[in-house]
């Protein structure tokens, strides 16, 4: 089977490469944004919206003008390759995969790709990008596999690269038989069906008066002053240092659960749904706004598109599956007698059924019928074509590589 991955560095750049770095994610910018404006343009008028031929057309019209010039001095193919974006954000609009397409900011997701025309010198720790030149990475891994293309991306004052490759791997077997089912919570991170669970780590609630303390002194500032972008490194450095504790727990996460488990067994939640404002509109406000605002907040913290993203994809490279069961009533059926009501669960921890009688965690219960729905899916056929047997391990099983409570 052809895998494909990639491996991110920092880069190591000297001041003049970083100054064409910059210049280059900028231009990136503009044209994506030119081009996204030109396309409203074209749609307001009841036109037919340009494809990514005929936006690489105006792209070299943009060259030829003087006012937009300075274009010249970015590689061809790098913008080029903010225009095959801007399609593919279309694409996903109508496909209903994601929102309209937004303009970018500065500062915001700065990056530019190159499809080609890159080496790689891993044993000397460095990369040559057109018009970059040779620059040194931080070299922690090797790079395995064919390069396809390389990006580079801005975070937190740092540039970094990330490196896309493909190769040929044998198709993967599982080394575990079992399946798991997984609830997924705010008190508890995650809860698996033998009773164990993890314990959530709230980074962002963590560092949140130290980020409003920082953020308070910058908004004092005047805008684009020396002062004002010192206080910005600092708000940048401390939303870095929590994206980046989250993304390391995540990982060592779902690595353990994939090592462990053959099937998981998860809720097909609709985060984007379940983290949306209850503020309403001048003309019909919400309720519970102060509430609900507190617990988008705690549901973006633990980062559980993020959980589920890194399930599916380990799960596939080491031969196992992920399957997504609905998510209705997981934590008010009883898994003893079936019985559903929202009074079987008397409170956020606590589960009692008012039929027979059944007590225990209501997180536990959440995940034992999540893996009950996932039994209906392989007993319905939704794996027939692996032809794997399962079979339920102990908790001790689960711990490797990670403690859970």
């Amino acid at each position: 089977m052809k895998r494909l991955q990639a491996f991110k560095y920092e880069l190591q750049p000297n001041g003049e490469q970083a100054r064409s770095m910059r210049r280059f994610a900028g231009s990136c910018r503009f044209v994506f944004n030119k081009a996204l404006a030109m396309q409203k343009a074209i749609y307001e008028g009841g036109e037919k919206k340009l494809g990514y031929a005929g936006l690489c057309k105006e792209l070299t019209t943009w060259k030829t003008q003087p006012e937009t010039a300075w274009l010249k001095e970015t590689h061809s193919q790098v913008l080029q390759q903010s225009l095959k974006d801007l399609e593919r954000a279309y694409k996903n609009f109508f496909d209903k995969r994601a929102d309209f397409p937004r303009f970018k900011k500065k500062g915001m997701g700065d990056s530019f790709r190159y499809p080609q025309g890159c080496k790689l010198d891993q044993s000397n720790s460095r990369v040559f990008l057109p018009k970059l030149g040779w620059l040194k990475y931080r070299n922690s891994r090797d790079v395995l596999g064919t390069v396809s293309n390389i990006t580079v991306s801005a975070n937190g004052g740092k540039w970094f690269v990330s490196i896309q490759t493909e190769r040929e791997v044998e198709q993967p077997v599982h080394p575990a038989t079992s399946i798991v089912g997984i609830d997924v919570g705010i008190t508890r991170f995650a809860t698996l069906s033998d009773g164990s669970h993890i314990e959530p780590l709230n980074t962002f609630r963590k560092h949140q008066q130290r980020l409003a303390r920082y953020q308070r002194a910058m908004s004092r500032k005047t805008k684009f002053s020396s002062n004002w972008k010192k206080a910005k490194a600092r708000v940048q450095k401390i939303h870095t240092r929590i994206a980046n504790v989250r993304k390391d727990f995540l990982h060592k996460t779902t690595t353990t659960i994939s090592k462990n488990h053959a099937i998981v067994c998860i809720e097909d939640l609709q985060v984007r749904n379940m983290s949306k404002s209850a503020a309403g509109s001048s003309d019909s406000p919400g309720r519970n706004v102060k509430a609900k605002s507190g617990l988008n907040k705690s549901i973006l913290d633990q980062g559980w598109f993020e959980f589920r993203r890194q399930l599916e994809y380990k799960q596939v490279w080491l031969g196992g599956d992920v399957l997504a069961v609905p998510a209705r009533n997981t934590s008010r059926t009883c898994p003893a007698c079936g019985h559903v009501s929202a009074d079987n669960r008397q409170t956020q921890a606590k589960f009692a059924c008012v039929d027979c009688g059944y007590e225990n965690n209501a997180d536990v219960v959440g995940a034992i019928n999540v893996l009950e729905r996932g039994h209906r899916l392989l007993a319905c056929g939704e794996l027939a074509q692996s032809g794997r047997s399962v079979k339920q391990e102990p908790a001790e099983a689960t711990t490797q590589g990670l403690a859970l409570v």
